[in-house]
Protein backbone atom coordinates (compact mmCIF):
# COMPACT_ATOMS: atom_id res chain seq x y z
CA UNK A 1 0.00 0.00 0.00
CA UNK A 2 1.10 3.52 -0.73
CA UNK A 3 -0.20 7.11 0.51
CA UNK A 4 0.47 10.36 -0.61
CA UNK A 5 1.07 13.20 1.43
CA UNK A 6 1.37 17.41 0.78
CA UNK A 7 4.55 18.82 2.47
CA UNK A 8 4.50 22.57 3.68
CA UNK A 9 6.56 23.52 0.71
CA UNK A 10 3.80 22.03 -1.36
CA UNK A 11 5.29 18.68 -3.12
CA UNK A 12 4.18 16.10 -2.43
CA UNK A 13 5.34 12.62 -0.78
CA UNK A 14 4.67 9.14 -1.27
CA UNK A 15 5.13 6.86 1.31
CA UNK A 16 4.78 2.84 1.92
CA UNK A 17 2.29 1.73 4.44
CA UNK A 18 3.34 -1.35 6.59
CA UNK A 19 0.86 -3.73 7.02
CA UNK A 20 0.53 -3.09 10.91
CA UNK A 21 -2.00 -0.14 11.69
CA UNK A 22 -0.09 0.80 14.65
CA UNK A 23 3.04 1.64 12.95
CA UNK A 24 1.00 3.51 10.22
CA UNK A 25 -0.77 6.19 12.86
CA UNK A 26 2.68 6.75 13.94
CA UNK A 27 4.05 7.48 10.86
CA UNK A 28 1.67 9.25 10.01
CA UNK A 29 1.69 11.16 13.26
CA UNK A 30 5.48 11.71 12.84
CA UNK A 31 4.88 13.35 8.74
CA UNK A 32 1.93 15.67 10.56
CA UNK A 33 4.05 16.67 13.09
CA UNK A 34 6.78 17.82 10.35
CA UNK A 35 4.23 19.17 8.51
CA UNK A 36 3.34 21.78 11.39
CA UNK A 37 6.85 22.71 12.34
CA UNK A 38 7.87 23.43 8.73
CA UNK A 39 4.57 25.58 8.54
CA UNK A 40 5.89 27.20 11.80
CA UNK A 41 9.22 27.73 10.62
CA UNK A 42 8.57 29.32 7.30
CA UNK A 43 5.73 32.09 9.58
CA UNK A 44 8.38 33.02 11.69
CA UNK A 45 11.14 33.61 8.84
CA UNK A 46 8.15 35.42 6.92
CA UNK A 47 7.37 37.61 10.15
CA UNK A 48 11.19 37.95 10.46
CA UNK A 49 11.82 39.24 6.91
CA UNK A 50 8.02 41.33 6.93
CA UNK A 51 9.64 43.28 10.24
CA UNK A 52 13.05 43.53 8.61
CA UNK A 53 11.47 45.35 5.66
CA UNK A 54 9.48 47.68 7.97
CA UNK A 55 12.80 48.56 10.06
CA UNK A 56 14.50 49.44 6.39
CA UNK A 57 11.59 51.44 5.28
CA UNK A 58 11.85 53.54 8.09
CA UNK A 59 15.18 54.15 7.89
CA UNK A 60 15.05 54.50 4.11
CA UNK A 61 11.90 57.28 5.03
CA UNK A 62 14.57 59.57 6.05
CA UNK A 63 17.36 61.58 3.63
CA UNK A 64 20.21 62.85 4.38
CA UNK A 65 20.03 66.89 2.66
CA UNK A 66 23.10 68.26 5.17
CA UNK A 67 25.83 66.70 7.32
CA UNK A 68 23.46 66.27 10.51
CA UNK A 69 20.13 67.08 8.56
CA UNK A 70 17.84 64.20 7.67
CA UNK A 71 14.27 64.99 6.22
CA UNK A 72 11.46 62.80 5.54
CA UNK A 73 7.92 63.58 4.05
CA UNK A 74 5.17 60.62 5.52
CA UNK A 75 2.11 60.05 3.59
CA UNK A 76 -0.29 58.09 6.81
CA UNK A 77 -4.04 57.88 7.28
CA UNK A 78 -5.56 58.26 9.89
CA UNK A 79 -9.15 56.20 9.67
CA UNK A 80 -9.83 56.48 6.58
CA UNK A 81 -8.79 60.56 6.42
CA UNK A 82 -5.10 61.14 4.81
CA UNK A 83 -2.64 62.80 6.87
CA UNK A 84 0.96 64.42 5.50
CA UNK A 85 3.51 64.95 7.52
CA UNK A 86 7.42 66.40 7.10
CA UNK A 87 10.07 65.79 9.45
CA UNK A 88 13.45 66.93 10.06
CA UNK A 89 15.45 65.02 11.94
CA UNK A 90 18.91 66.83 13.20
CA UNK A 91 22.42 65.64 14.73
CA UNK A 92 22.60 68.42 17.47
CA UNK A 93 26.68 67.82 17.02
CA UNK A 94 26.23 68.99 13.17
CA UNK A 95 23.69 71.54 13.53
CA UNK A 96 22.88 74.26 15.52
CA UNK A 97 19.56 75.99 17.03
CA UNK A 98 18.01 79.59 17.77
CA UNK A 99 15.17 81.77 17.66
CA UNK A 100 14.35 84.38 16.01
CA UNK A 101 11.95 87.20 16.44
CA UNK A 102 10.08 88.72 13.08
CA UNK A 103 11.78 91.72 11.96
CA UNK A 104 14.61 91.28 15.01
CA UNK A 105 11.90 93.19 16.87
CA UNK A 106 9.77 92.17 19.84
CA UNK A 107 6.20 93.22 17.66
CA UNK A 108 5.81 92.69 14.05
CA UNK A 109 5.28 89.51 11.83
CA UNK A 110 7.21 88.20 9.08
CA UNK A 111 7.02 84.88 6.96
CA UNK A 112 9.16 81.84 8.65
CA UNK A 113 11.21 81.28 5.36
CA UNK A 114 11.69 84.94 5.14
CA UNK A 115 13.40 84.96 8.90
CA UNK A 116 15.67 81.99 7.87
CA UNK A 117 16.76 83.28 4.46
CA UNK A 118 17.56 86.94 6.37
CA UNK A 119 19.68 84.63 8.72
CA UNK A 120 21.01 82.09 6.57
CA UNK A 121 19.44 79.21 7.99
CA UNK A 122 19.24 75.87 5.90
CA UNK A 123 16.19 75.12 7.85
CA UNK A 124 13.82 76.34 10.17
CA UNK A 125 10.10 75.85 11.62
CA UNK A 126 7.32 78.23 12.71
CA UNK A 127 7.45 78.45 16.87
CA UNK A 128 5.72 80.11 19.38
CA UNK A 129 2.24 81.75 19.89
CA UNK A 130 1.85 85.24 19.32
CA UNK A 131 -1.05 88.53 19.23
CA UNK A 132 -2.18 87.71 15.51
CA UNK A 133 -4.29 90.70 14.75
CA UNK A 134 -3.84 93.86 12.40
CA UNK A 135 -2.91 95.85 15.50
CA UNK A 136 0.40 97.60 15.97
CA UNK A 137 0.99 95.06 18.24
CA UNK A 138 1.08 91.92 15.92
CA UNK A 139 3.25 89.70 16.77
CA UNK A 140 3.91 90.20 21.07
CA UNK A 141 4.72 86.98 22.09
CA UNK A 142 1.71 85.01 23.88
CA UNK A 143 4.42 83.90 26.05
CA UNK A 144 7.64 83.29 27.28
CA UNK A 145 10.31 85.09 24.89
CA UNK A 146 13.76 85.40 25.27
CA UNK A 147 16.89 85.77 22.40
CA UNK A 148 20.52 85.74 23.33
CA UNK A 149 19.65 85.33 27.42
CA UNK A 150 18.04 88.78 26.77
CA UNK A 151 14.20 88.63 27.82
CA UNK A 152 11.99 89.68 25.34
CA UNK A 153 8.30 88.62 26.43
CA UNK A 154 7.03 87.52 30.06
CA UNK A 155 5.68 84.28 30.00
CA UNK A 156 1.80 82.66 30.21
CA UNK A 157 -0.04 80.25 32.84
CA UNK A 158 3.00 78.72 33.43
CA UNK A 159 2.72 77.13 30.38
CA UNK A 160 5.39 74.77 28.63
CA UNK A 161 8.35 76.12 26.63
CA UNK A 162 12.07 75.15 24.74
CA UNK A 163 15.01 76.16 26.12
CA UNK A 164 17.97 76.09 23.78
CA UNK A 165 21.84 76.35 24.37
CA UNK A 166 24.09 76.38 21.67
CA UNK A 167 27.81 75.31 23.35
CA UNK A 168 31.03 75.02 21.08
CA UNK A 169 30.34 71.66 20.08
CA UNK A 170 26.92 70.67 20.93
CA UNK A 171 23.45 72.10 21.06
CA UNK A 172 21.18 70.93 24.07
CA UNK A 173 17.76 71.31 24.42
CA UNK A 174 15.08 71.22 27.08
CA UNK A 175 11.52 71.31 27.81
CA UNK A 176 9.86 72.87 30.79
CA UNK A 177 7.18 74.81 32.42
CA UNK A 178 8.06 78.21 33.43
CA UNK A 179 7.04 81.36 35.02
CA UNK A 180 9.49 83.74 34.49
CA UNK A 181 8.84 88.22 34.76
CA UNK A 182 10.68 91.31 35.31
CA UNK A 183 10.70 92.56 38.37
CA UNK A 184 12.14 96.48 39.14
CA UNK A 185 14.30 96.82 42.25
CA UNK A 186 14.12 100.20 43.52
CA UNK A 187 15.38 101.96 47.47
CA UNK A 188 15.71 98.03 48.37
CA UNK A 189 11.89 97.24 47.47
CA UNK A 190 10.99 95.24 44.87
CA UNK A 191 7.69 95.88 42.50
CA UNK A 192 6.55 92.73 40.39
CA UNK A 193 5.63 94.47 37.01
CA UNK A 194 3.06 94.04 34.73
CA UNK A 195 4.61 92.40 31.36
CA UNK A 196 7.76 92.87 29.05
CA UNK A 197 7.91 94.51 25.40
CA UNK A 198 3.56 95.03 24.68
CA UNK A 199 0.63 97.46 24.92
CA UNK A 200 -0.16 98.87 28.45
CA UNK A 201 -3.23 98.30 29.66
CA UNK A 202 -5.87 99.43 32.36
CA UNK A 203 -3.92 99.66 36.07
CA UNK A 204 -0.24 97.98 34.40
CA UNK A 205 3.00 98.68 34.47
CA UNK A 206 4.82 97.54 31.26
CA UNK A 207 8.63 98.07 31.22
CA UNK A 208 9.96 98.50 27.38
CA UNK A 209 13.76 97.45 26.09
CA UNK A 210 15.28 98.43 22.88
CA UNK A 211 14.02 95.46 21.19
CA UNK A 212 10.45 96.78 21.45
CA UNK A 213 10.61 99.21 19.09
CA UNK A 214 12.23 102.95 18.91
CA UNK A 215 9.20 104.24 21.43
CA UNK A 216 6.72 102.58 23.82
CA UNK A 217 3.60 103.56 21.56
CA UNK A 218 1.84 104.67 24.41
CA UNK A 219 -0.97 106.91 24.54
CA UNK A 220 -1.34 109.96 27.11
CA UNK A 221 -3.01 108.26 30.27
CA UNK A 222 -0.20 107.58 32.42
CA UNK A 223 3.98 108.25 33.79
CA UNK A 224 7.11 106.95 31.86
CA UNK A 225 10.34 106.54 33.60
CA UNK A 226 13.20 106.67 31.19
CA UNK A 227 16.67 104.77 32.94
CA UNK A 228 19.93 104.32 32.19
CA UNK A 229 22.62 102.78 33.22
CA UNK A 230 20.35 101.94 36.05
CA UNK A 231 19.72 105.60 36.93
CA UNK A 232 16.26 107.38 36.24
CA UNK A 233 16.96 110.25 33.63
CA UNK A 234 13.74 111.80 33.46
CA UNK A 235 10.26 111.37 34.14
CA UNK A 236 7.57 111.80 31.47
CA UNK A 237 3.80 112.62 32.83
CA UNK A 238 0.59 112.52 30.52
CA UNK A 239 2.63 112.59 27.63
CA UNK A 240 3.28 108.67 26.70
CA UNK A 241 5.39 107.46 23.90
CA UNK A 242 8.51 108.03 24.98
CA UNK A 243 11.92 107.40 22.88
CA UNK A 244 13.64 104.01 24.57
CA UNK A 245 17.24 104.26 25.12
CA UNK A 246 19.58 102.10 23.22
CA UNK A 247 21.59 101.55 26.89
CA UNK A 248 18.25 101.49 29.07
CA UNK A 249 14.70 100.81 29.20
CA UNK A 250 11.67 102.67 30.02
CA UNK A 251 8.61 101.99 32.76
CA UNK A 252 5.35 102.83 31.94
CA UNK A 253 2.93 102.83 34.83
CA UNK A 254 -1.03 103.34 33.82
CA UNK A 255 -2.46 106.47 35.92
CA UNK A 256 -4.21 103.83 38.25
CA UNK A 257 -1.05 102.27 39.23
CA UNK A 258 0.96 105.09 39.79
CA UNK A 259 0.88 105.87 43.72
CA UNK A 260 2.65 102.20 43.89
CA UNK A 261 5.93 103.31 42.34
CA UNK A 262 5.57 107.27 41.45
CA UNK A 263 6.46 108.12 45.30
CA UNK A 264 9.76 106.54 45.94
CA UNK A 265 10.99 107.42 42.18
CA UNK A 266 13.41 110.71 41.72
CA UNK A 267 15.87 111.70 38.68
CA UNK A 268 19.07 110.30 39.64
CA UNK A 269 17.24 107.25 41.83
CA UNK A 270 18.84 103.85 40.84
CA UNK A 271 16.54 101.17 39.61
CA UNK A 272 17.60 97.42 39.01
CA UNK A 273 15.94 95.21 36.39
CA UNK A 274 15.46 91.61 37.80
CA UNK A 275 14.24 88.90 35.58
CA UNK A 276 12.58 86.38 38.10
CA UNK A 277 11.34 82.72 37.39
CA UNK A 278 8.58 81.35 39.93
CA UNK A 279 7.01 78.62 39.99
CA UNK A 280 3.21 77.99 40.43
CA UNK A 281 3.26 74.28 41.36
CA UNK A 282 1.70 72.68 43.94
CA UNK A 283 -0.45 69.75 45.39
CA UNK A 284 -2.94 70.75 42.82
CA UNK A 285 -0.73 70.97 39.67
CA UNK A 286 2.86 69.49 38.59
CA UNK A 287 5.32 67.61 41.33
CA UNK A 288 6.75 70.97 42.96
CA UNK A 289 10.32 69.30 43.66
CA UNK A 290 10.83 67.59 39.76
CA UNK A 291 8.97 70.40 38.49
CA UNK A 292 11.07 73.06 40.61
CA UNK A 293 14.65 71.18 39.12
CA UNK A 294 13.41 70.68 35.58
CA UNK A 295 12.69 74.16 34.99
CA UNK A 296 15.77 75.29 37.04
CA UNK A 297 18.15 73.44 35.07
CA UNK A 298 16.79 74.25 31.82
CA UNK A 299 16.49 77.94 32.09
CA UNK A 300 20.50 78.25 34.37
CA UNK A 301 22.09 77.55 30.34
CA UNK A 302 19.51 78.50 27.99
CA UNK A 303 20.38 81.39 25.68
CA UNK A 304 16.87 81.31 23.45
CA UNK A 305 13.58 79.75 24.71
CA UNK A 306 10.57 80.14 22.98
CA UNK A 307 6.94 79.19 24.14
CA UNK A 308 4.31 76.67 23.56
CA UNK A 309 0.75 74.97 24.87
CA UNK A 310 0.68 72.36 25.94
CA UNK A 311 3.83 69.10 26.81
CA UNK A 312 3.17 66.19 24.75
CA UNK A 313 5.62 63.48 25.96
CA UNK A 314 7.70 63.50 29.07
CA UNK A 315 10.17 61.17 30.50
CA UNK A 316 9.22 58.63 27.53
CA UNK A 317 5.43 58.73 28.28
CA UNK A 318 2.89 60.83 26.96
CA UNK A 319 1.56 63.12 29.54
CA UNK A 320 -0.74 65.92 27.71
CA UNK A 321 -0.78 68.77 30.72
CA UNK A 322 -3.70 70.70 28.62
CA UNK A 323 -5.87 71.28 32.05
CA UNK A 324 -2.42 72.70 33.83
CA UNK A 325 -1.45 74.74 31.07
CA UNK A 326 -5.15 76.33 30.95
CA UNK A 327 -5.61 75.29 27.16
CA UNK A 328 -9.35 74.37 25.46
CA UNK A 329 -10.34 70.74 25.21
CA UNK A 330 -11.32 71.95 21.63
CA UNK A 331 -7.93 72.62 20.59
CA UNK A 332 -6.49 69.86 22.05
CA UNK A 333 -8.84 66.59 20.63
CA UNK A 334 -9.72 68.88 17.14
CA UNK A 335 -7.39 68.32 14.10
CA UNK A 336 -5.54 70.59 13.21
CA UNK A 337 -2.09 71.29 11.62
CA UNK A 338 0.66 71.03 13.54
CA UNK A 339 4.07 71.94 14.40
CA UNK A 340 6.04 70.48 16.87
CA UNK A 341 9.08 69.36 18.84
CA UNK A 342 10.86 66.06 20.42
CA UNK A 343 13.83 64.79 21.99
CA UNK A 344 14.59 61.48 20.28
CA UNK A 345 16.55 58.27 22.35
CA UNK A 346 19.13 57.96 19.89
CA UNK A 347 19.73 61.83 20.74
CA UNK A 348 18.91 63.30 17.94
CA UNK A 349 16.41 66.73 17.83
CA UNK A 350 12.93 65.82 15.65
CA UNK A 351 11.04 69.08 14.27
CA UNK A 352 7.90 68.25 12.62
CA UNK A 353 4.80 69.30 10.85
CA UNK A 354 1.78 68.21 10.17
CA UNK A 355 -1.11 69.69 7.57
CA UNK A 356 -4.20 69.71 8.09
CA UNK A 357 -7.71 71.84 6.97
CA UNK A 358 -7.66 70.02 3.62
CA UNK A 359 -9.99 67.84 3.76
CA UNK A 360 -9.23 64.67 0.95
CA UNK A 361 -5.60 65.67 1.29
CA UNK A 362 -4.56 66.04 4.82
CA UNK A 363 -7.11 66.65 7.95
CA UNK A 364 -4.29 67.25 10.30
CA UNK A 365 -4.10 65.98 14.03
CA UNK A 366 -5.42 65.65 18.03
CA UNK A 367 -2.71 66.60 20.12
CA UNK A 368 -3.16 62.43 21.41
CA UNK A 369 -2.36 61.31 17.79
CA UNK A 370 0.67 64.20 17.46
CA UNK A 371 1.56 62.28 20.89
CA UNK A 372 1.48 58.77 20.02
CA UNK A 373 2.52 59.33 16.11
CA UNK A 374 5.92 61.15 18.25
CA UNK A 375 6.44 58.09 20.72
CA UNK A 376 6.52 55.66 17.52
CA UNK A 377 9.69 57.97 16.09
CA UNK A 378 11.13 57.20 19.49
CA UNK A 379 10.49 60.71 21.27
CA UNK A 380 11.40 61.04 25.18
CA UNK A 381 10.52 64.56 25.44
CA UNK A 382 8.30 66.79 23.13
CA UNK A 383 6.36 69.80 23.14
CA UNK A 384 3.65 71.49 20.80
CA UNK A 385 4.19 74.74 19.10
CA UNK A 386 1.99 77.50 16.93
CA UNK A 387 0.18 75.37 14.85
CA UNK A 388 -3.14 76.09 12.24
CA UNK A 389 -2.58 78.54 9.45
CA UNK A 390 1.05 79.15 11.10
CA UNK A 391 2.86 75.79 10.27
CA UNK A 392 5.73 76.40 8.44
CA UNK A 393 9.23 73.89 7.59
CA UNK A 394 11.67 75.72 5.29
CA UNK A 395 14.15 73.49 3.61
CA UNK A 396 16.64 74.47 1.47
CA UNK A 397 15.50 77.73 0.41
CA UNK A 398 11.86 76.83 0.07
CA UNK A 399 8.42 75.88 1.87
CA UNK A 400 8.61 71.93 1.82
CA UNK A 401 4.75 71.52 3.25
CA UNK A 402 1.32 72.92 2.62
CA UNK A 403 0.54 75.92 4.94
CA UNK A 404 -3.43 75.66 5.55
CA UNK A 405 -4.06 79.37 4.82
CA UNK A 406 -6.07 80.22 1.54
CA UNK A 407 -3.26 82.72 1.19
CA UNK A 408 -0.43 80.17 1.68
CA UNK A 409 2.62 80.71 4.17
CA UNK A 410 1.40 82.99 7.05
CA UNK A 411 3.53 85.59 8.66
CA UNK A 412 4.44 84.52 12.08
CA UNK A 413 6.04 86.15 15.33
CA UNK A 414 9.29 83.90 15.96
CA UNK A 415 10.90 81.07 14.12
CA UNK A 416 13.40 78.24 15.64
CA UNK A 417 16.13 78.12 12.86
CA UNK A 418 18.74 75.42 11.74
CA UNK A 419 22.01 76.25 11.06
CA UNK A 420 24.95 74.07 10.27
CA UNK A 421 28.06 73.92 12.52
CA UNK A 422 31.03 75.09 11.89
CA UNK A 423 33.42 72.77 11.17
CA UNK A 424 36.24 72.84 14.05
CA UNK A 425 38.56 70.46 15.42
CA UNK A 426 37.97 69.44 19.19
CA UNK A 427 40.45 70.25 21.41
CA UNK A 428 42.62 67.30 22.83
Amino acid sequence: MIAIVRTASGSDRVLSLPKSPQSFIRQLQFVTAMYHLAIFRFSVCFLLILCASVVNLSAQDFKTVHDGVEYAEVTRKLGDDPVRINLLRLDLTKVRLDVHHALDAAIGTEKTSSIAARHGAIAAINAGFFRLDTSTFAGDAAGTLMIDRRLISESEKGRIAIFIRNAEYKTSVNFAHINIKDRIEIRKKELVISGINRERRDGEIIVFTPLFHSSTLTDSSGVEIIVRGNRVTSIVDRVGNSSIPKDGFVISIHNRSKGDLLPRVKVGAKIVRLTVVTHNAGPQGFPVDEEVQRTSFAFSGAEDITNGVPQLIKNGKIDITWELEKSSRAFVETRHPRTAVAKLKDGKFLMITVDGRQPGVSVGMSLQELAEYLLSLGAVDAMNLDGGGSTTMFLDGKVVNHPSDKDGERKVSDAILVTLRKKTARKK
